[in-house]
């Protein structure tokens, strides 16, 4: 889907250290089972995005992945409406419009799926990033163009957020959860992933 060699490997690449991330906080996790099960989530976005970033990962089939991500939103959005606290809540709502923005991606790239987009399949047109295909720029809808505005924009805040989140926990004393440290730098890094693989679609 990334048409630049360099982006398509930092992409990618960063989308592997997500993975490795949330395993991490995983393994070393002494919280709930829903917890984890949230974790285990971001690790499957974090690799189907890594996926994604190259030629091959557009070619694979795109409604079964975009039903489990409505699922995962599904799945945050009930913890972020459930008896947590007002943080945690907010927190599980960022997760279920992340995996929402997922589900959105996978639409994008399936050409038939979203209303005004133009019919060809977007395969049909050589050294064309497949996404891209779906804006206004290939003669679709104008508000594609402008949901994926806000959404790259959305990530790209959303990631400083999370990484100056990350470097006000580096400075706590020990007794900080580094597994906590690690699903934030994950986070940090998932949302830069995110703003990036939106952008080109810009």
């Amino acid at each position: 889907m990334i048409q630049d060699p360099a982006l398509r490997w930092a992409v990618a690449t960063v989308f592997g250290l997500c993975v490795v991330a949330f395993v991490v906080a995983m393994a070393g996790s002494r919280r709930r089972r829903i917890d984890v099960v949230g974790q285990a989530l971001h690790v499957v976005m974090a690799a189907a995005m890594a996926v994604m970033a190259w030629p091959g990962g557009a070619k694979l089939p795109t409604t079964p992945p975009m039903v489990f991500f409505l699922g995962a939103a599904a799945w945050f959005l009930v913890l972020a409406l459930g008896p947590a606290g007002a943080g945690h809540r907010v927190v599980n709502a960022y997760h279920s419009v992340m995996m929402a923005a997922m589900a959105w991606m996978y639409a994008l790239m399936d050409g038939h799926l979203l209303p005004g987009r133009p019919t060809h399949h977007v395969d049909s047109m050589p050294g064309m990033p497949d996404v891209q295909a779906a804006t206004a720029r290939e003669g679709g809808p104008a508000w594609l163009a402008a949901v994926n505005w806000a959404v790259t924009t959305g990530f790209a805040l959303a990631s400083v957020a999370w990484a100056a989140r990350y470097a006000t926990r580096r400075h706590r004393d020990s007794t900080d959860c580094a597994d906590r440290r690690s699903v934030i730098a994950g986070q940090a890094m998932m949302a830069a992933g995110m703003a990036v693989m939106f952008g080109v679609t810009l």
